[in-house]
């Protein structure tokens, strides 16, 4: 089994610097400190901004952000198992306990049968807020804001790239890349 690493992206004003794992975004933008810009730098998997510490120069902020050593020891392989509490009724509990392999694996039965149930809408709702997420930090103050956020959010992309048509091509790219992430451009 392989580990998910997270990918970000920095941009210096509407110019993409780099976009990867953490180390690699980190170094680019401590390398373009003083540039002018501000540098924004965004986790794809949510558009949300990421504040780094820069300091110390393009290597410093690599290694700040480098995953750490993990020695492999005996045993199963990390499966990223997060617990947390869950507060059902007593009847709620009987039937999860009286469940093959138990009430956690019923519970993720049910939930991988509600996401296969879902039809893609809640993915389809996540890409397009992560996607709404970086227009406002990026393109809020470019024409045809506004009607590109509403074909994003009407999930017309032929009108959403319509809409972006002038805007800085590396913000163009990058947002339908989080819009439409299995489509090619």
């Amino acid at each position: 089994m392989t580990d998910i690493i997270p990918l970000y992206s920095a941009f210096l004003g509407s110019r993409l610097l780099a976009s990867g794992p953490l180390p690699d975004v980190a170094r680019a933008a401590a390398d373009a400190q003083g540039e002018g810009s501000p540098i924004l730098i965004f986790d794809d998997a949510t558009g949300k901004e990421t504040d780094l510490d820069l300091r110390g120069g393009p290597e410093a902020a690599a290694a700040r952000y480098a995953p750490p050593d993990e020695a492999r020891g005996r045993g199963r392989p990390k499966l990223g198992v997060i617990a947390r509490e869950v507060t059902l009724l007593p009847r709620h509990w009987e039937w999860l306990a009286a469940q093959r392999g138990g009430a956690s694996h019923a519970l993720r039965r049910l939930i991988d049968a509600a996401r296969q149930a879902d039809g893609g809408v809640t993915t389809a709702r996540q890409r397009q807020e992560r996607c709404y997420r970086v227009l406002t930090a990026l393109a809020g103050d470019l024409p045809s804001y506004e009607e590109a956020t509403r074909a994003l959010f009407a999930g017309d992309r032929a009108a959403f790239e319509g809409q972006t048509a002038a805007w800085p091509p590396d913000i163009q790219a990058y947002a339908a890349r989080l819009a439409w992430p299995n489509e090619a451009l």
